[in-house]
């Protein structure tokens, strides 16, 4: 991988995208060159190459919560995070010891909570929710993993954000999609920092871009831009309104 903003330079991702301050809120998304965020087939997976997957595994390696939509769990099918041996050395010398957890933002608690994601979590996923979710299944999420529980009839993203700051020391919180929850973040003035890959390729129709309803626009700042194999990867500041 190469940096070419703020220099020229080969660049490590882990050190690439070390976090400017101890606590931050920072999406991770993937696009194509016409905007478009999911592949042919519906899903992110193949829409990056290798770089992308360096750059997802290090943002995740700084990361101490991982906050996903709820449909994004179900459409890509959502697994346990897993560190591998090399991030996992990195984040103990960091003072990390177990990976992020897992956080799934849902206003319903529709998802399979005998799934790998809570059954085999090495940190008990965290369903985040809201009052008017049923109480049966509130009481299914807590036994699955942690329930934390934010709002009346909608989840409160700042109380929840707060909330796994304070509950949970996670200082550092990475949010992998989809396109509304990045919205409600944007839009609540919660969101620090967006990771952007832009992958090399045309997909045309009209699928959904990392936003949805966005209502206003946001500036962002540039801060750094790699490239790898044609992809760039682009890292930038949102700024105030």
């Amino acid at each position: 991988m190469r940096q070419l903003l703020p220099c020229p330079a080969e660049a490590d991702p882990y050190d690439a995208y070390r976090p400017a301050r101890t606590s931050m809120l920072r999406l991770n998304m993937v696009a194509s060159a016409d905007g478009a965020a999911i592949d042919e087939r519906g899903g992110t997976g193949d829409l990056g190459g290798k770089g992308d997957l360096l750059v997802f595994r290090a943002l995740r390696a700084h990361a101490d919560a991982i906050l996903v939509g709820a449909g994004t769990v179900r459409a890509e099918g959502y697994g346990p995070h897993r560190l591998t041996s090399a991030v996992a050395q990195r984040r103990r010398a960091s003072g990390r010891v177990d990976p992020a957890v897992m956080v799934v933002v849902t206003a319903t608690i529709d998802l399979d909570l005998a799934a790998p994601l809570f059954t085999e979590a090495v940190t008990p996923t965290v369903v985040l929710t809201c009052a008017a979710a049923p109480a049966e299944r509130r009481k299914a999420a807590a036994a699955a993993g942690r329930l934390l529980v934010v709002g009346d009839e909608r989840v409160d993203l700042a109380r929840g954000i707060a909330l796994l700051r304070s509950e949970l020391g996670a200082g550092q919180v990475l949010c992998e999609g989809g396109p509304n929850l990045n919205s409600q973040l944007l839009a609540a003035g919660l969101v620090d920092e967006l990771c952007l890959t832009v992958a090399p390729a045309l997909l045309g129709g009209g699928g959904p871009r990392i936003v949805h309803n966005l209502g206003t626009r946001v500036s962002l700042g540039l801060i750094a831009a790699c490239e790898c194999d044609g992809e760039l990867y682009l890292r930038y500041e949102v700024m105030p309104p």
